[in-house]
């Protein structure tokens, strides 16, 4: 394993979908309490934050090509604080709010544009779902030349076997993967060298 020695004034913290809608599937909870001590790093150090969410104008704006299983979101109106972000990660006015139309942070949004400004060229990806929004993010991300952590305790799926292929299969591929533990442990480390 490559050790984990991150420059904060190059690294983004970029966490998927930890809104009121998403986070009411099982486990979610877990997920919060993982990434919470990590968006409290990136505040210490100064470190770059993005919030993504989904959302949509009018539904007509949601992708629906013919598939073989139902979209997850299908229902035509979405409760009132469905797009809002969870409180317990304490979004603020200097945080980069990112509200993508799809599975991905990349497409058609101000992402790359804004982390390739400030001279960013890690991420640090957490969120739901880790097979849908994430895994999109991480494949959008890595076409994008980015060095990628991913906090695989920071993120779930709505079947474990979901969360454990992306985990397994893709993330080794195209970035570090490591738990908040291990990844707090590391940055905690090295700085003090």
């Amino acid at each position: 394993m490559n050790p984990i020695q991150l420059d904060f004034q190059k690294t983004a913290l970029v966490i998927i979908d930890l809104q009121k809608g998403i986070t009411r599937i099982p486990g979610a909870q877990t997920v919060i309490d993982k990434v919470a001590p990590i968006v409290s790093l990136f505040r210490e150090q100064g470190g770059f934050i993005t919030f993504v969410n989904v959302d949509f104008l009018d539904g007509r704006d949601r992708l629906a090509p013919i598939t073989d299983l139902p979209a997850a979101s299908g229902a035509p109106s979405l409760p009132a604080d469905w797009a809002e972000f969870v409180p317990e990660l304490g979004v603020t006015k200097g945080d980069h709010i990112v509200t993508k139309r799809n599975w991905g942070a990349f497409f058609g949004t101000d992402l790359d544009v804004q982390l390739r400004r400030r001279g960013i060229d890690t991420i640090v990806l957490c969120g739901i779902s880790t097979n849908i929004g994430v895994e999109t993010t991480a494949r959008e991300a890595f076409q994008h030349g980015y060095n990628q952590i991913f906090i695989t305790d920071g993120m779930i799926s709505t079947a474990q076997e979901e969360h454990d292929a992306t985990c397994k299969f893709i993330f080794p591929r195209i970035g570090r993967s490591r738990t908040s533990e291990q990844f707090l442990a590391e940055v905690a480390e090295n700085a003090a060298k």
